[in-house]
């Protein structure tokens, strides 16, 4: 795309996705940061798109979605309530499965917390992720692998 082409895109749509990227972040100076980003990158690249409102949207949506990771990366895990009620009361083993979850990458927590707190099929967590149903499958195994290793080497907590 063309500056030019930027510089209309960002005027009739700007706003729109800044009002999107606060709804994802809930701060305006976080989306506005986020809007200009997008837009910087498509000046910066310089490549001709076929549909570039659905791909601002896009971008503007998984930029967003990087920035709330990284903010929740950058919270201590002591400042926050406990994700998990024990079932017999002993918020040690919550503490431990928390701890060990915010340690599994992003994609294998989220395929984690989906299927067994929330109770989603493979398919389900699949079509949320937009990914086939093996690799959201996958993504469990591995997760809960790994899981299991975090918790062994915590000695079991």
């Amino acid at each position: 795309m063309s500056n030019e082409e930027v510089r209309r895109l960002y005027e009739e749509h700007s706003s729109a996705l800044i009002g999107y990227a606060c709804a994802l972040l809930g701060v305006r100076a976080s989306a506005e940061d986020v809007v200009h980003a997008v837009f910087f990158k498509l000046i910066r690249e310089n490549k001709p798109l076929a549909n570039p409102v659905p791909y601002v949207f896009r971008a503007v949506r998984n930029t967003a979605l990087n920035v709330r990771r990284q903010e929740v990366r950058q919270t201590k895990l002591e400042d926050e309530a406990a994700w998990f009620e024990s079932v017999n009361g002993t918020s040690e083993s919550a503490l431990a499965v928390q701890e060990a979850l915010v340690a599994l990458p992003d994609l294998q927590r989220e395929a984690v917390v989906l299927h067994i707190w929330c109770g989603m099929t493979f398919a389900e967590i699949a079509d949320l992720a937009q990914v086939p149903p093996d690799t959201a499958a996958s993504r469990y195994k591995y997760g809960l692998s790994k899981l299991g290793e975090l918790l062994a080497s915590r000695g079991g907590r």
